[in-house]
């Protein structure tokens, strides 16, 4: 619902006009309303751009205590507050707002950092603790809503996005060793970009004091070992525990003092949120359809169905290739990531027409093929894992040592992002000539206590929800938040998954049928067509198709100086790539997508933050 900038100096007083900069550049975040605080020693600094959603009358912030020694800024929402809110009152304490935000001021008064474990939402928050001298920051369990930070000399720069530092003052350089990692996997969770920029990982806190920093995890997914209890349940009461838990997580993402709407595909989760919440809704839904050229991308008419199974109004909004031509840059910069494929430039159009039809909120199924092993890898790793002789590429062999086995996406994003090694600049190749990406992945996370002794599946799944969840599923928060639009994910539900992770692997994909459990769970909500049809992607026509303005834009920008000036890819032989393309075959084209919309983004990247 806002943007968030937090400055904390050890010793020297901070820049107000740094501050208040930084907090502008985020008015998109929060265009109702633009905040600053500094405090007297003028050592800390916390700055808010408001996206009015709840208690539009008294909720600016930052927000303090009754007696002012602590602040709090907060991006997102904490859900059933309300009932928080008067267990506070009981205990004594004098709220100044109405607002969801204020409950984690008094709940850190009450509980410290473990506040975090009576918050359910996607948050990011700064808080600073005058008697304490101490800085606190948090971000959501899954990291929906982002959370960065950089250290320069002895001062810690925090923001809901990176450009928000940038414009605080800081250096915007390529990190170079995060761009090798990038383009043959993903981020790690605590990376990103650029050169000493930082996340607050998912699930985690920081502590700032004048001794440092320190990061702190404070939850994890937990799948259950091999050893773990028999699950008590049976099949039927999944279903129904399932069918009651998103339920109330659809509900309480409808509480706002603005109008809710819900994003729609032709799939499973979106249908299926919105049917829940036409239910508990006292005014009808209004549904968002994005309608893409081609008879293979455009969901329309399913989605359509849908919306009149459960009395939604319907709104269908149309975007071509010239539309993505006019609006990558744009959305590329406010992404701040390296994408694989013109669905986020999507989203980012249809968070626009959102915006102008009125609405500053919108619910999504995003989250739930994470959390019900909806992926078609998933039905992959069961057939290889049920199999034997399966070879492993020798690049993976560190994860097959690690783990025991391989997961199939990381198969996959090993192949499909093979490519670049013939396109990288020799002397940068040569930086990184002994880098294991994939072990380096692996080596990030608790391998003892998060993934052996799990289901292959599980941990297939838990290494999916830590890469590609965080850093590249949920960027298009930062592609609706530029259109002040909030994203709500039921499916991302804290509560909700807890009970999912007890389901047995079995139950999650049944035979040919994936998210057997919550296919069985929404079934109310679902037409004949949805409930039948099997997982289709949310992908955008690809760049690489000829004879439109986005295709040619492509060429143009890659053979561009500015490109040129790029200091990891090979000049010639991308320009050869380039030379190329329009003699080879479709299929061969279309499987290139990913490594050229990467190289464009690069591009973008590049110009518009001028990346040293």
């Amino acid at each position: 619902m806002c943007g968030i900038v937090g400055i904390f100096s050890k010793e020297k007083p901070i820049s107000a006009a740094a501050l208040a900069k930084a907090t502008q550049e985020l008015k998109y975040r929060g265009p109702d309303k633009q905040n600053h605080w500094i405090a007297s020693h003028q050592r800390v600094g916390l700055g808010h751009a408001r996206l009015s959603i709840i208690d539009l009358a008294t909720g600016d912030q930052p927000i303090a205590n009754e007696d002012e020694q602590l602040h709090l800024i907060a991006n997102g929402e904490f859900y059933d507050f309300e009932r928080i809110q008067s267990d506070l009152k009981q205990r004594g304490h004098r709220l100044r707002t109405h607002s969801d935000s204020e409950i984690a001021l008094h709940l850190y008064e009450e509980f410290g950092t473990e506040c975090l474990q009576h918050l359910r939402g996607e948050f990011a928050f700064i808080l600073w603790d005058e008697s304490k001298q101490l800085l606190f920051a948090a971000r959501d369990r899954f990291g929906i809503k982002p959370l960065f930070y950089t250290i320069v000399n002895d001062t810690l720069y925090l923001a809901s996005e990176a450009k928000a530092l940038f414009a605080a003052g800081v250096t915007a350089r390529w990190d170079e060793e995060s761009f090798f990692q990038q383009l043959f996997l993903y981020l790690n969770q605590d990376r990103t970009l650029f050169a000493g920029v930082y996340q607050v990982p998912p699930g985690h806190y920081l502590l700032a004091t004048h001794q440092g920093i320190q990061i702190v995890r404070y939850w994890d997914l937990d799948y259950p070992t091999l050893d773990a209890p028999p699950p008590p349940r049976n099949d039927r009461e999944y279903i129904e525990q399932v069918r009651y838990k998103l339920e109330e997580a659809v509900k309480l993402r409808l509480r706002a003092d603005v109008p809710v709407g819900s994003f729609l595909s032709g799939g499973l989760d979106s249908s299926a949120v919105l049917g829940i919440a036409a239910k508990y809704s006292s005014e009808p839904m209004r549904a968002f359809t994005i309608a893409f050229e081609g008879v293979g991308y455009d969901e329309g008419e399913i989605a359509r169905e849908t919306a009149a199974k459960v009395g939604a109004d319907f709104q269908q909004i149309p975007v071509n290739s010239s539309d993505f031509a006019d609006n990558i840059a744009d959305a590329i910069w406010h992404a701040e990531i390296l994408d694989t494929n013109c669905r986020g430039v999507a989203r980012y159009l249809q968070s626009r027409v959102v915006h102008d039809l009125g609405y500053k909120v919108v619910l999504s199924g995003d989250g739930s093929d994470e959390i019900f092993a909806g992926y078609g890898n998933i039905r992959q790793d069961l057939r290889e894992n049920s199999a034997s002789g399966h070879s492993t590429p020798a690049s993976l062999a560190g994860v097959q040592e690690a783990l025991g086995f391989v997961p199939s996406w990381l198969k996959n994003v090993a192949v499909d992002r093979a490519f670049f090694h013939v396109l990288l600049a020799p002397d940068y190749a040569a930086k990184f000539a002994d880098r294991d990406v994939y072990r380096t992945f692996l080596n990030q996370f608790d391998l003892q206590g998060q993934l052996l002794g799990r289901d292959p599946i599980l941990q297939s799944l838990y290494l999916w929800s830590k890469s590609i969840l965080p850093n590249y599923s949920l960027f298009a928060e930062r592609l609706e938040m530029a259109n002040s639009v909030e994203l709500r994910l039921p499916f991302l539900d804290h509560h909700l998954f807890e009970l999912v992770r007890q389901i047995p692997v079995s139950l999650l994909t049944s035979g040919t049928r994936e998210k057997y459990v919550l296919r069985e769970a929404a079934r109310p909500f679902l037409t004949d067509t949805v409930y039948s049809r099997p997982k289709h992607p949310f992908t955008a026509p690809p760049i690489t198709l000829t004879n439109n303005r986005l295709y040619a834009l492509m060429q143009d920008s890659l053979r561009s100086s500015v490109m040129a000036s790029v200091p990891f890819f090979d000049r010639s032989t991308v320009i050869a790539l380039l030379d190329e393309l329009p003699n080879m075959a479709e299929r061969k084209r279309i499987a290139l997508e990913s490594t050229l919309m990467i190289l464009l983004c690069t591009f973008f990247l590049q110009k518009r933050y001028n990346l040293s």
